[in-house]
């Protein structure tokens, strides 16, 4: 199955939301929401930085991680993006293809 990297910003409203439910309970719904989708949490950290969190999940393709990204974005107490991730053989694959290409000015 494809994995993710996701990367999610807090708004204040959902960093209330985060004091008042703890880490743990963070990952209790990120990882309904994400198995409700077919996929699985491989892991979740939190961040200091540019980003609050930062996901490691399995989902069955990117229908299924827009549509995760959809619901976390409509609730209004976070932003993400999502990072689509090849394995070592996937990009060995794909460096095999040749994509016909030409530089700008070359």
């Amino acid at each position: 199955m494809p994995k993710f990297l996701i990367e999610a910003t807090y708004t204040a409203q959902g960093l209330k939301g985060l004091q008042k439910d703890g880490a743990s309970g963070r990952l209790a719904a990120v990882t309904e929401a994400v198995r409700s989708l077919g996929g699985t949490v491989e892991s979740m950290h939190y961040a200091l930085g540019k980003n609050d969190t930062v996901i490691l999940v399995e989902l069955p393709d990117a229908g299924a991680v827009a549509a995760l990204g959809a619901a976390v974005v409509a609730s209004g107490m976070a932003r993400t993006q999502a990072t689509a991730l090849l394995t070592i053989a996937e990009m060995d694959q794909a460096l095999s293809r040749n994509a016909s290409y030409r530089g700008p000015g070359q």
